[in-house]
């Protein structure tokens, strides 16, 4: 009986330590403007979502997050910049999952996206949409692996570049389908391959939705599917690929890492503040717009998430022979 009494007694106490951690942190930080590093140039999803979470976050901890652009390296500039820096939560950087592709094919980053970065708060999730020219001969996940199976290697599909998140995610799929046999044609960046797939020199491309589906509905490609497990809100109407590859998903996800050793109380306060951000029905919505679903997590979640693609991918490379261009 003594024995119960002191573990609930200890577990409670724990339970007081954690739940005050992030008053602790309000006591004193933060006391000084924090900077949010975007690894990428001004307009893309990166910097869309992390100005409105700036902003926000901002008027909640009474200090202002400077969103400060540092392009460069696939991202790895700005977040090396951020690795590097004093680990007392006045740097931050705003990441992608390309982080972890990213990690998958280059043999020495200037960061360890495990070890070198602590995991704040995960923004959003979104997945990708499957997209064909209209002369294509397929209208559905199912048609797209029995059309590409009966003609092998007659095919192509277009990514933004070898080692690219679409790159993986086609890879992906190919994996999971023996006989689906679709030659690869890179592209320096999104533009050139949306348009030689429009044109039908290539027939396939797998793109976020905000890039690919303004060329959807305007009748300029047919989307196949969405690279979600069941229909995403980004695109209802779409079918997920899963139905016809069981097991199929590949999300996009975005969010937030500080330098590696911030105190935990400050990273509780923060993962807090962003969370009460992505509350807010306005934030939903314009996320939605850029083919993202807000996704609150902890840190510790957040962290699995990172460490469980950085795994992944690396498996995929190897098999798949994916390498940095």
């Amino acid at each position: 009986m003594q024995t119960s009494l002191r573990a609930a007694s200890l577990a409670a106490a724990a339970l007081a330590a954690v739940s005050a951690q992030p008053a602790l942190a309000q006591a004193g930080y933060p006391a000084k403007p924090i900077t949010m590093v975007v690894p990428y140039p001004p307009g893309g999803s990166n910097d869309v979502f992390a100005r409105q979470v700036a902003k926000e976050m901002g008027d909640l901890l009474k200090q202002p997050v400077i969103v400060d652009n540092r392009p460069g390296a696939s991202g790895n500039t700005g977040t090396a910049f951020a690795a590097k820096s004093t680990a007392d939560g006045y740097t931050l950087v705003a990441v992608s999952s390309s982080m972890t592709t990213n990690a998958a094919v280059q043999s020495k980053m200037p960061f360890d996206p495990v070890k070198g970065l602590a995991p704040v708060a995960m923004f959003a999730k979104g997945p990708l949409v499957v997209a064909v020219n209209n002369e294509f001969a397929a209208k559905t996940p199912a048609d797209l692996v029995r059309v590409v199976k009966a003609s092998p290697g007659q095919f192509n599909y277009a990514t933004s570049g070898t080692g690219s998140v679409n790159h993986f995610a086609t890879e992906l799929m190919r994996s999971m389908v023996p006989g689906l046999d679709i030659m690869h044609v890179p592209y320096k960046g999104q533009g050139p391959a949306v348009t030689d797939v429009i044109g039908n020199q290539v027939q396939m491309l797998v793109s976020s939705g905000p890039s690919i589906l303004p060329m959807v509905r305007s009748g300029k490609l047919r989307a196949i599917g969405i690279t979600s497990l069941k229909p995403s809100p980004i695109a209802p109407e779409l079918i997920p690929m899963a139905t016809a590859i069981p097991g199929y998903e590949f999300d996009l996800w975005w969010g937030l890492l500080a330098p590696a050793g911030t105190p935990a109380d400050i990273v509780a306060r923060l993962n807090q503040s962003v969370n009460q951000v992505l509350a807010k029905p306005e934030i939903q919505a314009s996320f939605l717009r850029e083919g993202a679903i807000v996704n609150p997590v902890t840190p510790q979640q957040f962290g699995e998430v990172i460490r469980t693609d950085v795994a992944r991918w690396k498996q995929l490379a190897r098999e798949r022979n994916i390498q940095a261009d």
